[in-house]
């Protein structure tokens, strides 16, 4: 009975020191590691950081509206358009008038809309041709986004538009294209005939529309 007590309690003995020499090894492993693990831990999320915006290109504004003031003349340099204007109003049957097909080079202003420069979409009307020669407009549908249009007014101000789009539309759906819908800012329209020439009628089947916003006065 004593031999064995004796020995176990030596083995345990034995076991305890060899277990705390370990501990004490591995505790001092991790003080010369720095304590680190595995190199398995993820390293704390970054912290935001505030990124100066984009620059932005400066987009071009349209130009302010102008006060009321008559129209006198509009010159269209990419098509060699000039002329004076002559004021249009509505023909019997309540559609808008057009200059004299007698005199094609001759535009004209629709006077129940906003003049050109005041908020709304200002109207201008010509031929395409008519008395067997060109018209005003004859190169109207040539015209793209960007080219310019000015009309003088009767105050001595002189309106730049900048087209935004041009249109050929069928004129049964004329009414349907809203050309003369009301505008944020200060617009234009441009309209002449278009398309094929129906002889029956003797009248194109579709109108040319012009779109244009005011950029300077």
């Amino acid at each position: 009975m004593s031999t064995k007590t004796t020995g176990g309690r030596r083995g345990f003995l034995i076991a305890f020191i060899v277990a705390l020499v370990a501990a004490l090894v591995v505790v001092l492993v991790l003080t010369l590691d720095g304590g680190s693990g595995p190199d398995t831990a993820q390293p704390p999320p970054a912290q935001p950081v505030a990124v100066a915006p984009e620059p932005q290109a400066a987009s071009q504004d349209a130009g302010a509206a102008l006060p009321e003031s008559e129209p006198v003349s509009i010159d269209i340099p990419k098509i060699g358009a000039h002329s004076t204007l002559v004021p249009l109003g509505l023909n019997p049957d309540n559609t808008v008038e057009v200059p004299p097909v007698t005199t094609p080079l001759q535009a004209g202003w629709y006077t129940y809309a906003p003049t050109p420069g005041e908020t709304g979409p200002a109207v201008v009307l010509g031929h395409v041709d008519g008395n067997h020669q060109k018209g005003i407009f004859f190169r109207l549908k040539e015209l793209a986004a960007g080219d310019r249009v000015s009309i003088a007014r009767k105050d001595g101000t002189t309106a730049v538009f900048e087209v935004t789009k041009v249109h050929q539309v069928p004129k049964k759906d004329f009414e349907r294209e809203g050309v003369y819908d009301d505008t944020a800012g200060p617009e234009l329209r441009l309209i002449t005939c278009g398309g094929v020439f129906d002889r029956s009628a003797h009248n194109y089947v579709d109108n040319i529309v012009v779109y244009a916003r005011l950029v300077q006065a």
